[in-house]
């Protein structure tokens, strides 16, 4: 089922910053403890999805519908032009969506070395969409 009405999610970009973090400390407890990589990278994902969202309703004061990173990091590209250096992060962590939840007759596999580059990625990422809203709001 697709939510039309957003009423429900939270208003405060705070809030989505938390769960973004959230979800970086799940893929670094799978990570770190031999867990499920794939679970690990969808972490990854989740992580920067929420993160640009709460970027998002921070700069617009509306929420963005969508999962892909890459139209999430272009429409954060209109209020800050330093997303531009996250395209190709955004580019590479989007395909961990859907590939990582749901059984493939192709297989799909995340390495641990692999699993090490996203998660840089998620940290990195995470680190600069909340620099610059905290340095926004405690200015």
């Amino acid at each position: 089922m697709r939510r039309h009405n957003r009423t429900e999610d939270s208003r405060r970009y705070f809030d989505w910053l938390e769960r973004a973090e959230s979800d970086l400390s799940c893929a670094k407890i799978l990570k770190d403890n031999d867990g499920d990589n794939c679970n690990a990278a969808f972490h990854c994902q989740q992580c920067i999805e929420k993160a640009l969202k709460g970027f998002l309703l921070y700069v617009t004061k509306n929420h963005v519908d969508g999962h892909n990173l890459t139209y999430l990091c272009r429409t954060a590209m209109k209020y800050d032009s330093f997303f531009s250096d996250w395209l190709d992060e955004s580019s590479e962590l989007n395909r961990y969506y859907i590939e990582t939840r749901y059984p493939t007759d192709r297989g799909f596999d995340v390495s641990d070395e692999m699993l090490e580059k996203l998660y840089k990625m998620a940290e990195s990422m995470y680190e600069f969409i909340f620099k610059q809203i905290s340095s926004d709001v405690f200015k």
